[in-house]
């Protein structure tokens, strides 16, 4: 949820934007569970996460983290959070942190280019924003992924 949380306030959408945000982190998962090359790691939590103990915990944690704060303080809380599951992964799951950090970045970049930003009803505007653009750079980096 981090992952395409900080995307989306990096640049906000607008209630249809936002809309096709979160459906396609949403989607993100629902690939990881379908695909037979998806790690186990990736899989355990995408299980976890299809439970409603799960949802309940995730949904929990992030409003506990991101209550209260403006788009720019979520997005860099957001990116902090991710940097600590990818150093607790990396001391935990060594063998599976470069993959489950990689697909923690290929969900924010489903997320960046789910809707198009400064367009009006859908005509126009652009792919993935400037500022969509430098939060994958800065998601990149506190996940310790090549750029």
């Amino acid at each position: 949820m981090m992952a395409g949380i900080a995307v989306s306030a990096a640049d906000p959408s607008g209630l249809w934007g936002l809309l096709k945000e979160s459906l396609a982190g949403s989607s993100a998962l629902a690939a990881a569970q379908t695909d037979p090359t998806t790690k186990p790691l990736i899989k355990a939590v995408v299980a976890d996460f299809l439970t409603s103990q799960g949802r309940t915990v995730a949904r929990d944690g992030v409003k506990g983290k991101l209550s209260g704060l403006k788009p720019p303080e979520m997005k860099a809380k957001c990116i902090e959070t991710l940097g600590q599951a990818g150093a607790v992964v990396d001391a935990k799951a060594p063998d599976d942190a470069a993959a489950f950090k990689a697909w923690l970045r290929q969900i924010s970049q489903h997320v960046a280019e789910a809707a198009s930003e400064g367009s009006w009803f859908g005509l126009g505007g652009t792919q993935v924003s400037e500022a969509e653009k430098a939060t994958l750079d800065e998601i990149s980096g506190a996940l310790r992924l090549a750029a």
